[in-house]
């Protein structure tokens, strides 16, 4: 059984990484130069090469060669989603302090670090605070922010990056010809876009297309190989959307679906061109798209995609009445009142904003406490019916900030009885990062079909 493409052509040295020079050339000179540290974090999505770079740094550290294949007994790679509790990481501190056989250094790869227990973790930090000098640990992970700050502040750390397209085109097309695999530029290029700059994702792609013919593989085999849409499909429902023409959505979902293309191909493909080329009546896509997944895909994306057709009916009592028809002068009269009382709302609201120094509040706390003042000062605020809400940004400000003797300084800095530390996630800035974190998912995660009701 021949070997997988993407195992087959792993790098074997820091030499052959292709597009993490930025992290291997620093690796290299720190073992030239023998300035090696005991904590490595290596950071990036998925198929960007962590693991891969972990092993051979661990192999050169020690003046091993490296096969894929080998073992040592003093390089010990650990699955953090597998072994994640504190029994797991305390064996793995009473072995760190035997003695390496082979190799100046005993080293530990963890991946997917960020699984690891809250407890684990803590066993984990006594060992990086006093680490025996012939250990070495080298984490690897998606999820930056789920691993603790107190063991990202003692390590090192790399952030790889994903492959841009003119690499990954290059990297594909020397492996292609090496391969004897006859496919068209075009086709490989659908690849390099599908791939989203994972080596693993774009040279699993490509061995999965590379047996579908014998002749040359075209952009047209490739697309009806992989179940996509064409462009010209995804922009029509782009533009239809723009011009609210529910029912040219609804017949091209019908083709897209007939043809079977899934719910969440046309979500990603969708979400892929707006992150191309923004446009401002797209925007409200970027929110909803990445939530397209059984059960009921095909209803979800269809409510998605007509939603914009709606937007200008709101509900009247039990009914519906487009803003721009007549409408009765009583219903005229109460909604004039309610939006009359809005404004009275809204206007007190500024008045008490403007009432509010927040930069003299900063000065005054600084004055008090320069670690609360630390914390505070990349804080949001909004002042509303007499209550000071501050909108942290970390959640270990809030946790500082909503500590009793550090919310009495806020009291007394402020002047104000009523201050309300609100969890990190709430308000404007919380939705955003919320937006960005799915936009992320979708861009970096694997989309999986798990069923759904077509509602055609």
């Amino acid at each position: 059984m021949s070997k997988a493409l993407y195992r087959k052509y792993r790098p074997k040295s820091l030499d052959e990484v292709i597009g993490q020079e930025q992290i291997t050339n620093i690796l290299k000179k720190s073992i030239e130069q023998n300035k090696i540290s005991h904590a490595y974090l290596f950071i990036g999505p998925r198929g960007t090469g962590k693991t891969s770079v972990a092993r051979i740094f661990a192999h050169q550290i020690n003046n091993f060669n490296y096969d894929i294949e080998d073992e040592y007994v003093d390089i010990i790679e650990i699955d953090g989603a597998s072994n994640r509790g504190i029994d797991n990481i305390r064996e793995l501190r009473e072995r760190a302090n035997i003695a390496p056989t082979a190799g100046k250094y005993k080293i530990y790869i963890i991946d997917e670090v960020h699984m690891l227990t809250k407890e684990a973790f803590n066993a984990l930090l006594k060992t990086l605070e006093e680490p025996p000098s012939h250990v070495i640990f080298i984490m690897a992970t998606t999820d930056a922010y789920k691993v603790p700050v107190t063991i990202t502040s003692r390590a090192q750390t790399y952030n790889f990056k994903l492959a841009d397209s003119d690499t990954m085109f290059s990297f594909l097309k020397n492996i292609s010809g090496k391969e004897k695999i006859n496919i068209a530029d075009d086709a490989l290029k659908i690849i390099v876009k599908q791939g989203g700059g994972s080596f693993r994702d774009s040279l699993s792609l490509l061995d999965q297309i590379s047996t579908i013919s014998a002749d040359e593989i075209t952009k047209e085999v490739v697309i009806s190989a992989m179940g996509l849409p064409e462009d010209e499909e995804i922009n029509n429902l782009i533009n239809s959307y723009i011009e609210k023409d529910a029912n040219k959505i609804i017949s091209t979902l019908k083709n897209l679906f007939s043809n079977g293309t899934k719910p969440e191909t046309i979500a990603e493909e969708i979400l892929k061109l707006i992150i191309e080329d923004p446009k401002p009546e797209l925007i409200p896509l970027l929110e909803k798209l990445p939530d397209i997944k059984a059960p009921f895909a095909e209803a979800k994306i269809l409510i998605a995609l007509i939603e914009n057709n709606y937007q200008n009916i709101k509900p009247v009592n039990n009914g519906f009445v487009k803003k721009e028809e007549e409408t009765p002068r009583e219903v005229k009269e109460v909604r004039e009142a309610k939006e009359i009382e809005e404004i009275k709302k809204d206007e007190s609201a500024r008045n008490e904003q403007k009432v509010f120094d927040w930069k003299s509040f900063l000065e005054k706390v600084k004055d008090l406490n320069d670690a609360v003042y630390s914390q505070l000062k990349s804080c949001d605020f909004e002042v509303s019916n007499g209550v000071l809400e501050i909108y942290p940004k970390k959640k270990i400000s809030k946790t500082i900030l909503s500590r009793d003797n550090n919310k009495k300084i806020l009291v007394d800095a402020s002047g104000w009885s009523k201050i309300k530390i609100c969890e990190v996630g709430d308000g404007v800035h919380g939705e955003k990062d919320e937006l960005i974190s799915k936009m992320s998912a979708i861009m970096g995660g694997e989309v999986k079909n798990d069923g759904g009701e077509n509602p055609f």
